[in-house]
């Protein structure tokens, strides 16, 4: 019956799946593994841990057993890179899987090496190291993201001596392990989390040296391409002069310590102090001699022949000012008689034209009642009253009955007053 398909009519007791379970396990039989020690806890003899995957999120828990312990000639502890000859166990009663090592070795440092070359060249040809991509710091940072272990003296050492520098700093402090199985997502996470903030003005990443094992985090794929990827100036302070981290290679600037890092990033508030006095020295001493080399130029111009007497532009024009003004009445006196002469002559014209001027030769204007100036005989019937213009006054006349239109019976007009 255990053989037959579990159904829900049928279905499989627990410790026939449990079996089942150890023994397609079991078919698994032994292979070498590769990974971190994350976690090292010897009872009884025995040697608990855990041995997780360099690059994915993956952990398995292995036992050493006191036999096999013996045999191991290199001390291990938590952080190290491990080659392990594991089989598969899975314990039926308390549901577990583990694994048993039966060899278990350092990785070598050759290989190690040679990883991170093989790394270090992909990223290098990706451009991440060149230095056309750094950002540049900025002068005066006023909030720095700090990325440490919590209570860390690297967290101190930067604190203490960037207040010290310039006492006004602020920080955006996020922890996360500095090694072990939690350090790449954690310094991952913190890097994005800190540029992601819009007060941060710089990142540091801050941890107080180590072993090169213990440093391998930051040679972390995951974590080169989130400090490449931030936007934020990212100032690499692992602190490890024999074995650089790949971090300090992409980040915008290297410190060799957390204390240098909080001397490159902040300034010394004294320092600039006094290069503002120096400054403010030099413009002073650089104005006083642009004024004393320009009161010394007017000087020696005022000195000059043509500027020591004050009369010399009038006398040297008094006599063209004297030309000018006898030629200006010339020219006027000439213009008022021209038009003089213009006005006399056109006032015989107008005088020689003018019907006054015809009156006084003996020629008179005659009117009808109507104003109108009468032209012909057969204006004026008989009886019409007329006024006569003449050249000192005016008479009456009435027309008779006997006008003609000849010029000479004009004169048989009857004159009256």
């Amino acid at each position: 019956m255990q053989d037959a398909p579990p159904t829900v009519e049928t279905p499989w007791p627990v410790a026939v799946l449990a079996n089942k379970i150890r023994g397609y396990i079991e078919r698994l039989g032994t292979a070498w593994v590769e990974g971190e020690i994350t976690q090292w806890g010897v009872s009884g003899g025995n040697v608990y841990g855990k041995l997780k995957d360099l690059t994915e999120d993956a952990t398995v828990g292995f036992t050493v057993w006191s036999s096999v312990k013996a045999r191991l000639t290199d001390e291990f502890k938590q952080g190290d890179r491990v080659i392990a000859l594991v089989k598969p166990n899975y314990w039926v009663k308390g549901g577990t899987l583990t694994m048993q090592v039966f060899e278990l070795r350092h990785v070598g440092l050759g290989d190690m090496l040679e990883r991170l070359e093989r790394l270090r060249k992909k990223l290098a040809g990706e451009g991440l190291f060149d230095a056309s991509r750094k950002v540049p710091l900025p002068f005066l940072p006023h909030c720095i993201g700090l990325v440490t272990g919590k209570d860390s003296d690297a967290e101190k050492d930067v604190i203490r001596n960037a207040q010290l520098r310039w006492p006004a700093v602020n920080f955006r402090i996020r922890y996360a392990a500095m090694q072990g199985d939690r350090m790449v997502n954690e310094v991952t996470a913190a890097i994005q989390a800190l540029d992601a903030d819009p007060e941060v003005d710089v990142i540091i990443v801050a941890r107080g040296g180590g072993d090169f094992q213990n440093l391998l985090g930051f040679s972390d794929e995951m974590v080169l391409r989130a400090a490449a990827a931030c936007a934020t100036p990212l100032v690499s302070a692992i602190g490890h002069e024999a074995d650089r981290p790949l971090l300090d290679e992409v980040a915008d600037l290297r410190a060799s310590t957390p204390t240098d890092a909080a001397k490159r990033v902040v300034p010394d508030v004294s320092d600039e102090l006094n290069r503002v006095q120096q400054a403010r020295a030099r413009i002073s001493t650089r104005l006083t001699g642009i004024v004393a080399t320009e009161i010394d130029r007017i000087g020696q111009l005022r000195s000059r022949p043509v500027l020591s007497s004050r009369d010399w532009i009038i006398d040297s024009r008094a006599e063209d000012l004297t030309r000018y003004v006898a030629r200006g009445t010339e020219l006027v006196d000439r213009v008022v008689e021209r038009a003089g002469a213009a006005i006399v002559d056109l006032r015989s014209q107008l005088r020689a034209l003018s019907p006054q001027g015809t009156l006084d030769r003996g020629y008179a204007i005659v009117q009808l009642p109507d104003g109108h100036v009468l032209r012909r005989p057969d204006q004026a019937p008989a009886a019409t009253k007329l006024l006569i213009t003449l050249a000192d006054g005016t008479v009456s006349a009435t027309a008779d009955d006997s006008a003609a239109d000849t010029a000479g019976d004009t004169a048989d007009l009857i004159a009256s007053k």
